[in-house]
């Protein structure tokens, strides 16, 4: 039993050095709701301070890698920033530089290991950013693949503004977040998303795990420090400036339309800009 996970939303084997982690959920999708959130984080934490593990393949179970925040998430959102049952971000906590939400992506940074996810089905939104914090991805070419957020009215705030922006090119990420459109893995693959294509990402990815294990773990360690260290520089100030925006929208007129329209199936009818 891992401390912190709930309802078995996560599992994790390690075998010979390597961590499969799975999101547990495939009967949705594996989409974030705060049981999720609260197991992905509490796995993370696990494997922190795991000094037998060499590598880590983080994986969707059943159809999907994920699909991203639970809809009845986004309808509840859309009642106001204080209603009750809404997606619980968390609190900042003493010496973290992210929120609940955020960590799910970011403590495959903090995992002092390489981080390899497995990449099919969909991976939208919420579950984009999650691949976009492991070190390298694989993906399958099918895979549906978009920063969606802006389709619910909201920005990518979990982590997805900077580690989107390490990828691709800063024309290329503000056309995937302006328009939120859905790309295919072999898309992804051409503009910088994937590292590799695969017809069987989690194969793949544990050949690939197989091989790093086979390294010296205190190199590998000290490799990952060191290359993280100038990638994830002004990480703190970013996190904190996606809460703030992301803050100001929930809840707001804007982002109520985008999600009202969406599950009434008609065209958006958005007032004039008026936070920012």
């Amino acid at each position: 039993m891992i401390p912190g996970v709930v309802d078995n939303r996560v599992t994790i084997s390690i075998v010979d050095g390597i961590a499969d982690v799975r999101m547990n959920r495939a009967d949705k999708r594996n989409a974030l709701d705060n049981a999720m959130f609260a197991s992905l984080a509490a796995a993370g934490e696990f494997l922190k301070t795991n000094a037998e593990i060499r590598a880590v393949v983080l994986s969707g179970d059943g159809a999907s890698f994920c699909a991203g925040l639970d809809f009845g998430s986004f309808q509840v959102m859309a009642e106001g920033p204080k209603s009750d049952g809404q997606m619980n971000a968390g609190a900042m906590s003493e010496g973290r530089i992210t929120h609940l939400a955020q960590q799910v992506c970011w403590v495959w940074q903090e995992v002092p290991v390489p981080v390899i996810a497995a990449v099919h089905g969909h991976a939208l939104g919420g579950g984009m950013q999650i691949a976009l914090g492991a070190d390298i991805r694989y993906i399958h070419p099918d895979t549906q693949l978009s920063v969606r957020e802006v389709h619910w009215g909201l920005i990518p705030d979990m982590t997805g503004t900077l580690m989107l922006s390490r990828l691709v090119r800063p024309d290329i990420a503000k056309e995937l977040v302006f328009t939120a459109k859905i790309i295919s893995g072999k898309e992804g693959y051409e503009i910088g998303l994937a590292t590799h294509l695969s017809e069987n990402p989690h194969a793949d990815a544990m050949v690939l795990a197989r091989e790093i294990a086979g390294r010296s773990p205190d190199a590998v360690r000290g490799a990952k420090k060191l290359l993280n260290l100038q990638a994830n520089d002004g990480a703190a100030q970013q996190f904190a400036s996606e809460r703030e925006v992301i803050g100001r929208l929930i809840g707001q007129a804007n982002q109520a339309e985008a999600v009202m329209s969406h599950f009434e199936k008609r065209p958006a009818n958005f007032q004039s800009a008026s936070l920012f």
